[in-house]
């Protein structure tokens, strides 16, 4: 086992195969804490080097509305404007605070995606 730090493309593309060889290698074992280790240096290596940004707001709303099978209708619940529910998916309208706080609790979109300019 010789693990060291992925500093390089080619580094990461070295330790993906290797982890591709002992992926199913049993915890407790010379493999499984090898693998355990490439893991936790290959998530490194992407957070810094691929990271991804979390999505605007209303790809946020439309993902968890499919997740959920919800339809427009269902969304005005959440947020309690029927009217408004068109101008917010057509970016016509911004999000108010109220309905931030309402998409976070009942549809638990982080509020980090929520607050994202858009």
């Amino acid at each position: 086992m010789e693990i060291k730090v992925i500093k390089t493309e080619e580094d990461y593309n070295s330790a993906l195969m290797r982890l591709e060889e002992i992926f199913d290698a049993p915890v407790n074992s010379p493999d499984g804490d090898e693998a355990e280790l490439l893991t936790v240096l290959i998530e490194k290596y992407e957070e810094e080097h691929y990271p991804i940004e979390a999505p605007d707001p209303i790809e946020a709303i439309r993902f968890r509305m499919e997740q959920m099978n919800m339809n427009k209708k269902d969304l005005a619940e959440v947020i309690g404007y029927k009217s408004r529910v068109s101008e917010i998916l057509s970016r016509k309208r911004k999000l108010s605070l109220n309905m931030i706080r309402q998409l976070h609790k009942k549809l638990r979109i982080p509020y980090d995606s929520l607050l994202n300019e858009y």
